[in-house]
């Protein structure tokens, strides 16, 4: 099924926001408030993450290039920002849900840890089924949705603890996993819209690929003593649910069942530093604007030397910004979770 192209002056309000960590939707303004007067065309966003960067730029008619590690922001990357025009239809939904199968492995390996049987059942006859879709794009707003349903429904939305102890009775948590699955492919189907322009999903270490942009946007998982920034150790169902876990070992020896996290320059102090050192002379060429926080290394002194190294100016935005970083959520409101988000723009 074809949607026809639209208007995007209003098309971000249909992003399907998400609790991701890391997730830039409290600042988007702040961020477009900084480009808005820079003649560009084309955006790299890099760490794709939420995606919601990506996405208000294409809301804003430009061609977008975006990229993440974790298979849970490239297929949503896919679904939204790549895909312009194809959407789930009704008989999509009814072959996803009704055809059943006969598929177990969340029952015979997660039983019991985050969803209950029936829930288990329903999401595994879904995924099998998705590989049936006609459609790589079909397919990503269904793997999206099924992702963002699982989500929604666990307490907090993350896969660090079993059973239920964090339920607070929310709405979200009493709803079935069908319901949500179901809200969501709307939510997915919505947020589809064509710009005019083509757009490219990757799925690979950004250090090792190499895209051209007028803009590139680094917002890499923040290095910090204090908190880890292991988003496997906090989704690894999902990221595992994408593939049906195929490319992962599954540590049956830990309680959660998760898999081994994925390598990334950023989990090391050393690291961090070389890897930032590289992309922004990677991208030398590019205007480069870098998202990070006071809590994290490099400084933001640090950082704006290695990015002298490469640019003639660099401006700094500072906002003041309460969030929940890595494991803390359980201090939320708490004076020591105020930190200061830093913009770095580079040209």
């Amino acid at each position: 099924m074809k949607q026809a192209s639209i208007r995007t002056e209003d098309q971000f309000e249909h992003f399907p926001g998400s609790r991701y960590m890391g997730s830039k939707n409290k600042i988007i303004k702040d961020i477009w408030k900084i480009l808005e007067n820079i003649d560009f065309k084309t955006f790299y966003d890099a760490f794709g993450g939420s995606n919601v960067v990506a996405y208000y730029m294409k809301c804003r008619g430009k061609k977008v290039f975006t990229n993440d590690f974790m298979g849970m922001s490239y297929i949503h990357s896919k679904a939204i920002v790549e895909n312009s025009a194809t959407i789930l239809d009704s008989n999509d939904i009814d072959l996803l849900i009704k055809n059943q199968n006969s598929y177990s492995f969340i029952t015979d390996n997660f039983d019991g840890l985050y969803f209950n049987k029936e829930e288990n059942r329903f999401l595994e006859n879904t995924r099998l089924n998705i590989d049936l879709l006609d459609s790589d794009y079909k397919k990503s707003i269904a793997l999206a949705a099924l992702v963002r349903a699982c989500i929604k429904k666990r307490p907090r939305g993350i896969f660090t603890y079993v059973g239920d102890r964090y339920n607070d009775g929310r709405r979200d948590i009493q709803k079935t996993i069908e319901t949500h699955f179901k809200e969501n492919v709307d939510l997915f189907n919505a947020a589809v819209f064509n710009n005019g322009r083509k757009h490219v999903a990757y799925n690979q270490n950004t250090e090792n690929l190499r895209v051209k942009a007028d803009v590139v946007y680094l917002d890499p998982p923040y290095y910090t003593r204090n908190s880890d920034n292991d988003y496997v150790r906090r989704y690894h169902f999902v990221e595992g649910l994408i593939d049906k876990w195929e490319s992962v070992e599954i540590q049956t020896y830990t309680k959660t069942k998760k898999f081994k996290s994925y390598i990334s320059p950023f989990s090391v102090r050393t690291n961090a530093y070389s890897t930032f050192e590289k992309l922004i002379n990677t991208y030398r060429n590019s205007t480069i604007l870098i998202s990070y926080s006071s809590n994290s290394l490099p400084t933001r002194d640090e950082l704006v030397g290695i990015l002298k190294n490469s640019k003639k100016n660099v401006e700094v935005t500072e906002i003041q910004y309460t969030y929940s970083f890595g494991n803390q959520n359980h201090k939320i409101g708490n004076t020591n979770n105020r930190v200061k988000e830093y913009l770095f723009l580079a040209y």
